[in-house]
Parts: C-alpha cells; sequence; structure tokens
C-alpha cells in the first residue's frame, strides 16, 4: 500500500457508483507503520574475548586518563559526590563505577506521540526510524541547492508524517536559517507539534531551549503526564575525544530531571576524534558512553537513555568524512554488541552517503549503512532518510527515496515464515512438475503481501518507460515529492492547545531580540 492510501472500502451502494470511486481515489488517509520488531538475529563481529578486552580498556581510559566535564560545575560536583577523582574539569571514574551507575537506566521503554496509535517503543528487539538531522542546506530538483528556510522545515516535517514508512518525526530536519538562532527551536517544535501527529524530538542548543521543549510538550500532553511518561527524545553529541560541553550536558540535565530521553551519542569521524584502528574507536566509544549515561543516572535515576554513536571513516587525502566503509560497519556493530551487554537501546546508522547529488554513490552508501543499522541491532536510528552531501543537505528527493527504502528494512526483519503457510506445501502439491503458481491457490491468497513493493521504484517495461519520458529515480522522486506535499492534511488538533502553543511561541520570541550567533 502506498504512504497515501486510498481511502473507503465499504460496499457501494447502487446510485452514484461512478462518484463514490472517484471520492475513494482523491480521499487521502495516512497509514505509518508499526516500529519494525525483528524476528532475524543480530550480526556479531566481536568474539567474547575482543568485549573483554575493549571493556578493560574503556574502563581503563575512565579511570586512568579521564573525561572532561567544561563549563559545568555543578556536573563536577555530582562526579565528586559520586565518588570520583576531581581535578579541575577532568573527572577519573574509578573502575566499575560508571558500569553501576548505567544499571538504573531503563532496557526499554515508551516515547508516547499525541496520537497514541504513533507511540514507540525503544529498545529490545525494537527499531525506530527518524529521519535525517541538522543540515543548514536544502536541496530540491529545481531549486538546487541553498540555505534551510523555515518553509523547507515545514515541508520535511509534513513529508515525515506523509511516509509509511518512518515512525518518528525526527528534531532538526534541516536548520532554518531564515529564522533567529535564539528563536528557531520555538518554530520547529512548533511545527512537529502541529502538522504531525508523530513522537519528536526536542531542542539541545542551550539548557533554556532544552526547557522551552518541555513546557511545549507540557501545552501538547499535560504537564503531568510529561512528568509520568517520555514524550522526547533528544540528541546529546558528545565532542569526541573525551569532552562533555556545558551546553550539551545542560540540556541533558533538563531533559533526564524532566524524565525525557537523551540519545548519548559520541560523535566520531575515525582518524580525526578517534583512532585510526576499530578497537581503539570502539575503546573511545564506549568509555564516552558509560561516562555519558551514567552522568544522567547521577542526575535522575532511571532517566530514560539511548546509548550509540554517530560513525564514519575519513578520507586521508582530503579529511572528508567517507561513508558507507566497511571500518564504520565493524565499529557500527562491535557498539551494537556492546550497548547489548550494558543493558541500553541501541542509536547508530542511517541513510548516509558523501555523494552532492541523490545519485548511484548517494544509494550505493546509503543502501550499506541502512542494511548494517538493521545488522547490527540499533533500536533509534536518525538519519534513516533525507541525508546527502556528509549530512550538510537535506535533500527532497532523497528523503522520499530513502523512505521508500524503509520498506524493504521491514520486510527483512520479518525473518522467514515457517508456519503452515509459509511452507506452502499445499501449492507444491497442487502446481506439481512443470506447471507454473501463478494461478494456484496459495499464491492467490498470498500475493497481496508476499512481497514488498516500491512506490517509487520503475518497474515498467522499456516501451512504456521510454514513452512515459524515460524518467530515472531522482526524475520520480520529484514528483512524488510535490504529490505528497499536495495532498498533505494537517491532523487534528484540539484548536485550545493549538491556540495555547501558539500563545508560547508569540509571547517567548516578543521576550528578547533577535540574534542569529
Amino acid at each position: 500500500m502506498s504512504d497515501v492510501a486510498e481511502a473507503g472500502t465499504g460496499r457501494r451502494s447502487r446510485g452514484g457508483g461512478g462518484a463514490a470511486r472517484r471520492a475513494e481515489r482523491t480521499a487521502v488517509s495516512v497509514e505509518t507503520a508499526r516500529f519494525i520488531e525483528r524476528n532475524i538475529p543480530n550480526f556479531e563481529v566481536l568474539n567474547e574475548e575482543a568485549l573483554q578486552i575493549i571493556e578493560h580498556n574503556a574502563e581503563t581510559v575512565l579511570e586512568e586518563i579521564g573525561v572532561n566535564f567544561v563549563e559545568n560545575p555543578e556536573a563536577l560536583e555530582r562526579w565528586r559526590d559520586a565518588g570520583a577523582d576531581v581535578q579541575g574539569e577532568r573527572v577519573r571514574i574509578p573502575r566499575g563505577l560508571a558500569r553501576q551507575l548505567c544499571s538504573t537506566a531503563p532496557r526499554t521503554f515508551t516515547q508516547h506521540a499525541r496520537n497514541p496509535e504513533r507511540n514507540v517503543e525503544i529498545g529490545g528487539k525494537n527499531l525506530v526510524l527518524a529521519p535525517v538531522y541538522g543540515p543548514p542546506f536544502v536541496r530540491d530538483a529545481d531549486g538546487g541547492r541553498r540555505y534551510a528556510t523555515i518553509e523547507d522545515f515545514r515541508n520535511f516535517v509534513k513529508l515525515g508524517y506523509m511516509s509509511k514508512w518512518l515512525h518518528h518525526s525526527g528534531g532538526t530536519v534541516c536548520e532554518p536559517t531564515d529564522i533567529a538562532v535564539n528563536k528557531r527551536h520555538l518554530d520547529m517544535l512548533h511545527a512537529h507539534m502541529t502538522l504531525s501527529d508523530k513522537p519528536f524530538m526536542g531542542s539541545v542548543t542551550a539548557p533554556e531551549r532544552a526547557q522551552d521543549s518541555v513546557d511545549m510538550a507540557s501545552l501538547l500532553f499535560g504537564a503531568d503526564f510529561v512528568q509520568q511518561n517520555t514524550v522526547m527524545t533528544s540528541l546529546i553529541n558528545i565532542n569526541s575525544p573525551l569532552t562533555f560541553d556545558g551546553i550539551m550536558m545542560g540540556a541533558l540535565e533538563v531533559y533526564a530531571r524532566n524524565n525525557q530521553a537523551a540519545i548519548v551519542s559520541p560523535f566520531i569521524v575515525g582518524g580525526a576524534m578517534a583512532p585510526v584502528s576499530v578497537g581503539g574507536t570502539l575503546t573511545q566509544v564506549l568509555a564516552e558512553i558509560l561516562a555519558g549515561v551514567s552522568y544522567s543516572q547521577l542526575v535522575r535515576k532511571g532517566a530514560p537513555v539511548i546509548a550509540g554513536a554517530f560513525v564514519t571513516s575519513i578520507d586521508m587525502n582530503s579529511g572528508a568524512p567517507t561513508f558507507g566503509t566497511p571500518e564504520a560497519s565493524h565499529i557500527t556493530y562491535g557498539a551494537g554488541q556492546l550497548v547489548r551487554r550494558l543493558g541500553l537501546p541501541y542509536r547508530s546508522a542511517g541513510a548516509f552517503c558523501g555523494s552532492k547529488l541523490p545519485d548511484a554513490q548517494a544509494a550505493y552508501e546509503s543502501a550499506n549503512s541502512l542494511n548494517m543499522g538493521l545488522l547490527s541491532g540499533v533500536n533509534f536510528m536518525l538519519h534513516a532518510c533525507g541525508w546527502l552531501e556528509g549530512g550538510l543537505v537535506s535533500s527532497y528527493e532523497k528523503f522520499v527515496m530513502d523512505a521508500d527504502q524503509l520498506g524493504a528494512l521491514h520486510h527483512f526483519a520479518r525473518g522467514v515464515d515457517l508456519s503452515e503457510n509459509g511452507q506452502a506445501m499445499d501449492a507444491i502439491r497442487e502446481v506439481g512438475p512443470g506447471g507454473h503458481y501463478l494461478g494456484c491457490g496459495h499464491t492467490q491468497a498470498n500475493f497481496k503481501n508476499s512481497f514488498w513493493r516500491s512506490d517509487l521504484l520503475d518497474y515498467k517495461p522499456f516501451e512504456t518507460w521510454e514513452e512515459e519520458g524515460g524518467r530515472d529515480t531522482q526524475a520520480l522522486a520529484s514528483i512524488r515529492v510535490k504529490r505528497l506535499l499536495e495532498t498533505y492534511r494537517q491532523p487534528d488538533l484540539d484548536p485550545a492547545i493549538r491556540e495555547s502553543l501558539d500563545d508560547y511561541v508569540a509571547r517567548k520570541k516578543a521576550e528578547v531580540p533577535d540574534a542569529f550567533l
């Protein structure tokens, strides 16, 4: 079924049959697939000895080298009270302490959406897919590459809402540069809350903006509900190597105190922010995860956390990040094993590529990265669609190309059906030697759901394809983007809640002058 499904399946009356059929074709309903529940095993690259070596080395890093918590006296005091050795801004954590603190973080948790049918379960065997995060530029077939605006941001939220295989609205799907830096988070949150009813992410660019996120979520869900349930995730990047800055930790503190989830995520470009070796990188990643997650538990025991890493390698000639590489795969698979041993939900992977266009390079690199994420046991995949040019660009066409391919992940994750129906012995008996299966009963009963089918890629005969203009995938994606935006319908929202959100944004914007730094 397509992302924009034709609505109306009831029996038609005799009168007005043609009108009823036309109404069915034009009515729009948005279908969202349930988050992925894996029925396939995780792929593991590290044996028990390797895991123990990396875990031992990570504890040694924390104990002997330590990590920096900069511009955050409260964090240093918390660590001192917990038993760490604090000298200046350097925190050295005794062996075993960080792992003990991490044990209070939940293995799984529910992130609630304003539409309860869109709630997601993060952790265990589940995989939640969220769109690209952070690019300052956008690209489409008509306008080319340009700075992102709030109109672009709202369009990407709409596309995410309309995409069947995306479970999550994400966060900074692009950076709206036409809005003041100190105010744009308000417009971004407002867009997620009003233009979609999927789960979303809060702001992390300053502690006070994290608090605005909590306050706006309290208007949307109710203050008591927010304090008792998780309604937001937030991306807390670690300044690798081994540095936790005051802004990110300040945002984490706000979310942890209010029972909201933080993605504690080292930002790793191998050879620049971590060692060039896979083992060395995994050691640093684990040390940073242990320190970050344990700190969230010092703020509030039991606060929900997702642990993981953004991982890429580097081209040693140009210095540019590279994607879809074997080394990044090794790190992603290994980090998944280490995080699961901590008993935490895992974040990594995405539709990564370094290409400037949604072309063959983008497809190869993104396919490698997406499949790596599925097989490594990722529970929350940010950047699952729309990423282009090493994360500098949110691409309209690539957004729908990637979102379409996420359907293949859903179907692969189902595993192999060996029920009586799945064994298909009745079909084999019915057809026998030399026959065909197109008309047999088993095929007729199962053909609608047996195979995943792209809603975007072209499977037509050459002659038909040529008559229709010989369009490539980017051209088909451009048409799909326009169709989705044209047929978008805003999900219902209580007018009183909408008014309260409008008033909050207007009031907060009026309180301070614009700042673009």
